[in-house]
Formats: structure tokens, C-alpha cells, sequence
């Protein structure tokens, strides 16, 4: 993060920039706006507004996730959280506020989550990685399994299976499919679906046999037996 950039530039409207610009755009071209040729000429001024404004704001929001990222990472999850006016520093919350529309503004709202669930705030963390864009392919197991988690912890089991599930499918592995669809398992059990949970202890011991979890998948099916 910049030392140049405060809570003071967070806070400033880039929209009100973007208008601004429009506005002098049409100033110093008002007889082509008023010609013929007025539509391609607002359009185009509005479609340069908006990218400009659009790249904008997502460097300024990776800008300001550097801070956050590396609090994260030192454990310091509140202040990831919250930022600290001491040091200028902003937090996941205000990104994700500020900035949701970027990649990086989207991404916050996952940390926004996980910093939560590390500090066992779990319904806040709930509500958080709600709002998150989850990518497909590996980059989207660890957030759908996250997801999975916290619904678990809320009591919703039913849904933390299918989020689990859907963690599992998101690519075929003998690492993470078969350990997500033992966790969704679990939570079918707690769901009270025993039918849907032996299923999927079923396919564990057919299709992943020399997995680890496939004798835990064995165990519990003895068990529920």
C-alpha cells in the first residue's frame, strides 16, 4: 500500500471524478454533441468514463489489499480486518465495501470470511463468504469448502453437503474429492439423510480406494450400519 494513500482516499467518490470528466468532455465538445454525430460522440465519452474509472478502481483496491493481505498472513486478523488508523492502514471490510465490483474488491469479501472464522465469528464470517464470487476449478475448492464449514457450524447440515459436494466436483482428485465428500457425508449424517450420506461413503471406497479417506469412509459406514 502506498504511504500516500489514507482512509481519506478510500472514502473519495471516484464516480464523482468519472462525472466530472463527462461534464468536460461535453464542454470542450459541445457542437459535435449538439451535431449529428452526438450519439457516437456521448457514447464514446461515456464508454472511456467508464473503463477509466473501472481501472481505477481496481488498482486502487489492490493497492490497499497489500496491507490487509500481510496482516492476514501475520495472524493479526482484526486488524486485517478493520485496518488501524495509526498506521493508515485499511481493512478487508472497508475494501470489500468500497471496492466489490473488482477482482480484488471480491476477493476481500474472503478474507473478510476467513479472518472471521479464524477469530470464531462464524455467523459474521457466514455472511461474508456469501457474498463472494468463488472461481471454478482448484482456485474455488477451498472457498466452497469454507463456505461448507460455516454452514455446518450454523446448524444448516443439509446445505453444508451440497456445498461440500460441490467443493468435491470442482476437480477430480485423490486429494480433495474424496475428503470433501467425506465432510459432505458427515453432515448428511447430521442432516439426518443417512441414504445420501451412505452414498457418497459408497462411491468414496469404490473410486478411491487408495485414498487415505477411504478406510475412514469404511469406518463410518460400519458404524451407521
Amino acid at each position: 500500500m502506498s504511504k500516500n494513500l489514507t482512509k481519506d482516499d478510500l472514502e473519495e467518490d471516484l464516480l464523482l471524478e468519472y462525472s466530472s470528466r463527462i461534464l468536460h468532455f461535453y464542454q470542450e465538445n459541445k457542437s459535435a454533441v449538439i451535431g449529428g454525430g452526438s450519439g457516437l460522440v456521448i457514447a464514446l465519452g461515456l464508454l472511456f468514463g467508464y473503463f477509466f474509472y473501472a481501472g481505477q478502481q481496481s488498482s486502487k483496491a489492490e493497492q490497499l489489499m497489500v496491507q490487509a493481505e500481510t496482516l492476514y498472513r501475520a495472524g493479526s486478523f482484526e486488524q486485517a480486518l478493520y485496518g488501524d488508523d495509526a498506521t493508515f492502514t485499511v481493512g478487508f471490510v472497508q475494501i470489500a465495501s468500497n471496492y466489490g465490483s473488482t477482482d480484488a474488491g471480491n476477493l476481500a469479501h474472503y478474507y473478510v470470511a476467513s479472518s472471521h472464522a479464524e477469530l470464531g465469528q462464524y455467523e459474521e464470517a457466514l455472511s461474508a463468504i456469501e457474498k463472494y464470487k468463488a472461481p471454478k476449478g482448484i482456485l474455488g475448492v477451498a472457498p466452497r469448502a469454507l463456505h461448507a464449514k460455516l454452514l455446518s457450524e450454523a446448524g444448516l447440515y443439509d446445505l453444508s453437503a451440497k456445498k461440500y459436494e460441490e467443493a468435491a466436483g470442482l476437480v477430480d482428485n485423490e486429494s480433495t474429492t474424496p475428503v470433501y465428500l467425506l465432510s459432505a457425508a458427515k453432515a448428511y449424517l447430521e442432516a439426518g439423510n443417512q441414504a445420501k450420506a451412505e452414498a457418497l461413503l459408497d462411491r468414496i471406497i469404490s473410486n478411491y480406494r487408495n485414498s487415505q479417506y477411504a478406510s475412514s469412509a469404511q469406518n463410518i459406514k460400519g458404524r451407521i450400519g
